[in-house]
């Protein structure tokens, strides 16, 4: 089968439709597949939720299918550093679920282990568990959370081989391989596709099982905030 596309477009072709569910790898812009955001952008698919652990940054990243009003709700962890975000949550026009960022990570997990819910401690007593079923264990009392079962998945890799197998480079690990599991059709963006058996086995952090589009691309790496001191007057 076919995995290797020439572009975002062409690996989006056939799979959206408004009202989606598309979970969405990276951490802040470590690692966020901005090649694929891009090509949702250009397609207008719109009404979109998206599970993500954040939502970009103003003007980059998922940050740019809010300026263009194609998302209808977030399903997040973090919502900072996205002025955009703010206003359109303020305003009532952007639906949040908010998640804590370790429940997030196991629902997209559990979405793509094909389980349909877990208990956890974590929002017990709080607004995370409002309307959601509790259970009690050895006398503690846990929430019920539901797997993310997303109708495609996007996300950002080092390295692929044309079967799919990926390396994540360092923190960009983070949400990308859970995200990557829990999609119907996962797609990946890679800076590098390496001859088949090249990668050593050992190292492969997500098996191509999961993946079933790949698109290779230059990538901007900005830094998302630096912070310095005065030079020292000698």
């Amino acid at each position: 089968m076919k995995k290797v596309y020439g572009s975002a477009e062409e690996a989006l072709d056939g799979l959206l439709f408004d009202g989606m569910l598309i979970a969405a790898g990276g951490f802040g812009l470590c690692g966020i597949p901005e090649l694929l955001i891009d090509g949702l952008v250009k397609s207008g698919v719109k009404d979109l939720t998206v599970a993500s652990n954040n939502a970009g940054v103003d003007g980059f990243g998922l940050g740019k299918l809010l300026d263009t009003r194609q998302v209808k709700k977030m399903m997040s962890s973090y919502v900072g550093e996205n002025a955009e975000f703010m206003r359109q949550y303020l305003s009532g026009e952007l639906e949040l679920e908010f998640n804590p960022q370790g429940t997030l990570a196991e629902r997209m997990r559990a979405g793509g282990a094909g389980i349909p819910g877990f208990y956890t401690k974590t929002g017990v007593g709080t607004v995370i568990a409002e309307g959601k079923e509790l259970k009690e264990f050895d006398g503690e009392d846990y929430v019920l959370e539901r797997g993310i079962f997303a109708d495609i998945s996007i996300v950002k890799a080092w390295k692929a081989d044309d079967t799919g197998n990926l390396v994540f480079r360092k923190t960009a690990r983070n949400f990308n391989p859970p995200a990557a599991m829990c999609g119907k059709t996962c797609l990946v963006e890679v800076e590098e596709i390496v001859p088949r058996g090249s990668l050593d086995p050992d190292h492969i952090h997500l098996p191509g099982i999961y993946v079933h589009r790949i698109i290779q691309g230059e990538h901007e790496k900005r830094i998302e905030q630096r912070t310095t001191r005065k030079r020292e007057e000698a």
